[in-house]
């Protein structure tokens, strides 16, 4: 099979959850000619509707595409679906696996595309199905540069912001799963402020509103954060973890007081008087990536 570099290159979607579909879907509104296959084939009825090609098996849904998408329920489940095609029907296509699960599932799926001379890359989707095709949407790549450049047509079609990380296709359920980290622990944070604030009568709105700038500033300290960590560099002339210990007291005693759960600050207030107590009263608050390196 010859591959094509145009914007018309045939695609084949492997999954048709929430994500799936809407990734088929963007595929079609660009023109491309589509194929799906899903266990459950009646998920596929209207993107049929729309002129996509419905595969009774996944080896015919596979050789009509130059790039197959897989988006399922586990990497272990992608990795079956793609050896009940077979390594013959997949040469001279390209795999790009968006499928959730661990950096070391995704490696394992990548590790035997290798060993069938498939090209691949894996994907990790940073938005919510309706937010597919979006300008802003972000989506990390990892894996085979080649297969990234000869379908970038087609990946922009996913989001706006679509980036290569590297050749490690496990990296990109990494960078996932830093910013769902760290918006978590962000979102945590600021619902038990705003049960803090509810508790006293205060709107979180107003609050937003009166303190942007100092929530604003939050954002701005990670850059410099993060240099610390890569250089294992924690000494500060400001800002030392010795200077945090009685804002966190006050709030731990606030929320106590307030009947709000003092878990999450307590969690902090504890991490930080440990870092003290072992000689780093002095260090910023980076230092604490110690703790959680320790597993």
């Amino acid at each position: 099979m010859t591959i094509s570099t145009g914007e018309a290159a045939a695609v084949t979607v492997l999954g048709l959850g929430e994500m799936g579909f809407a990734l088929a879907g963007a595929f079609l509104d660009a023109g491309h000619p589509v194929t799906v296959w899903n266990r459950t084939p009646e998920k596929g009825d209207a993107l049929v509707a729309r002129g996509a090609q419905r595969a009774a098996t996944v080896r015919e849904a596979v050789r009509a595409g130059e790039l197959v998408v897989v988006s399922v329920k586990g990497n272990p489940t992608a990795r079956d679906l793609l050896e009940s095609a077979g390594g013959e029907a997949l040469a001279g296509r390209s795999v790009l696996n968006l499928t959730d699960g661990t950096s070391a599932e995704a490696r394992a799926v990548a590790d035997w595309a290798a060993g069938h001379g498939i090209g691949y890359l894996h994907g990790q989707i940073m938005t919510i199905a309706p937010g597919i095709g979006h300008a802003e949407a972000v989506v990390f790549y990892g894996g085979d540069r080649s297969v990234y450049d000869r379908h970038h047509p087609q990946l922009d079609l996913l989001g706006g912001r679509g980036t290569l990380i590297g050749d490690d296709p496990g990296v990109p359920a990494l960078y996932g799963m830093a910013v769902h980290g760290t918006m978590w622990g962000m979102l945590n944070g600021f619902l038990h402020a705003a049960a803090l604030l509810e508790s006293a009568g205060v709107e979180t709105g107003r609050f937003l509103e009166q303190a942007r700038p100092s929530m604003s500033a939050l954002v701005s300290f990670l850059p410099s954060i993060a240099e610390e960590v890569d250089r294992s560099e924690h000494a500060v002339e400001f800002g030392a973890l010795k200077h945090h210990l009685p804002s966190l007291e006050d709030l731990v005693r606030e929320s106590g007081e307030r009947g709000i759960d003092t878990a999450f600050p307590r969690r902090t207030l504890d991490l930080v008087a440990a870092a003290v107590a072992d000689g780093h009263a002095d260090d910023s608050y980076s230092r604490l990536v110690e703790h959680f390196r320790k597993g």
